[in-house]
């Protein structure tokens, strides 16, 4: 059989890859403890399962809602960005999508052309490189200079070309945990400004920010920028709704119109059952958000400190957001014998039983990522099971 060039060009997710092959162990009885993937462990609050059986029962949630989302809840995510950021962004500027990842595949497939340029900053999120592929555009990769592994409007300058059209920033971020400071972010907002570089704003960890830290949306930081955004974001992670696939986009009315012309031709309406659930999440009592932040900022703290003393372990810096540890292993592989991360992460979940996923995924070899979003339980018995496996 012949598969079409985009199909073959496009690699599978490594995430979901790594984590596929430690529930199969799982199922075979070996105690696998897996930090492989990006998924809250908290169950969705109740009253957001409320809501959502309220619709099924009442059968509001058996028919076809508009493409774009109901009204409502188009309208909740504006009035939502308004309390958070300021700005006060109306219904037509939202597109309720099957999660933030389909946001981002139908972004890419609206703006990009062949030939279409996109910066994205290393380390990044599995997706974006192939969604971009997929959408006939090519990536440019930038790899920080900083030890803090940022990148600024000079070094945006130096990658630029004449095909640039996007530039994708996600912080905080997936998978280092950095976040972007308030002047941070505005100089590489006002960059793509003042470059004719279209951002594209992964915001979907914004309410995960730890110890003090702080997140500045781009949305707050006045209209000029705000209308040069494409602002990508959702439920998943903050209210514990990975399953229900609710994501959306907010950008100018016409981006909308165009990702919407698409939608309806791949998705139609996102699930109405979780439409009505993610209304009670945006707005409903917000205390179960930060009951879950509170509990991965203590995990955060635990396992930080105890990951220091892992022989060829280091950190360029604590992760100050979303839930994740990005370790620079580079003299772990040299202590062990492994030319690659990915080598010593299939070492990790064959002999130590820890699922984790290598660096090369995420465009930084030489790093693996770990996921603190379960029990500090399990996570200190990954943490004994990889410090065994490195004495």
């Amino acid at each position: 059989m012949e598969f079409s060039k985009r199909a073959n060009q496009v690699s599978p997710s490594a995430t979901l890859a790594v984590s596929t092959e430690a529930k199969k162990m799982q199922a075979a009885g070996i105690d696998v403890v897996n930090l492989s993937t990006g998924e809250p462990d908290f169950a969705t609050p109740k009253a957001i399962i409320k809501a959502a059986m309220e619709s099924m029962e009442s059968g509001k949630a058996s028919y076809y809602t508009p493409v774009g989302g109901l009204p409502e809840l188009r309208q909740a995510v504006a009035t939502h960005i308004k309390t958070d950021t300021g700005y006060d962004a109306k219904m037509e500027q939202v597109a309720v999508t099957v999660g933030a990842k389909m946001g981002l595949f139908e972004t890419f497939q609206a703006l990009l052309n062949e030939g279409d340029e996109v910066m994205i900053v290393a380390p990044f999120w599995v997706s974006y490189e192939e969604q971009v592929k997929l959408a006939g555009g090519s990536v440019i990769a930038i790899h920080p200079q900083a030890s803090d592994l940022k990148t600024t409007p000079s070094e945006l300058s130096r990658f630029k070309t004449a095909s640039t059209k996007l530039l994708i920033l996600n912080t905080p971020q997936n998978p280092s945990g950095l976040v972007y400071s308030e002047e941070e972010t505005r100089a590489i907002a006002q960059w793509a400004v003042d470059n004719n570089v279209i951002l594209v704003a992964d915001e979907i960890y914004g309410k995960l920010v730890y110890n003090g830290a702080k997140f500045s949306s781009v949305m707050s930081m006045g209209n000029e920028i705000v209308n040069n955004t494409i602002l990508i974001d959702g439920v998943s992670k903050a209210y514990a709704m990975t399953g229900w696939r609710i994501g959306y986009v907010v950008a100018a009315p016409q981006i909308i119109r165009k990702i919407l012309a698409l939608q309806g031709h791949m998705t139609s309406n996102p699930t109405a059952v979780a439409q009505y659930a993610a209304l009670e999440a945006l707005r409903g009592d917000q205390y179960p958000v930060e009951e879950m932040r509170l509990a991965f900022e203590k995990r955060l703290n635990q396992t930080f400190d105890l990951m220091q003393v892992i022989p060829g372990f280091s950190f360029d810096y604590k992760p100050e957001g979303a839930f994740y540890l990005f370790p620079d292993v580079t003299e772990a592989m040299k202590i062990k014998g492994y030319a690659t991360s990915t080598d010593l992460a299939m070492a990790l979940l064959k002999e130590a039983h820890v699922a984790v996923v290598a660096g090369e995924a995420f465009g930084m070899p030489g790093h693996i990522r770990l996921s603190y979003a379960t029990s500090q339980t399990l996570l200190s018995e990954a943490v004994r099971r990889i410090q065994n496996f490195m004495n």
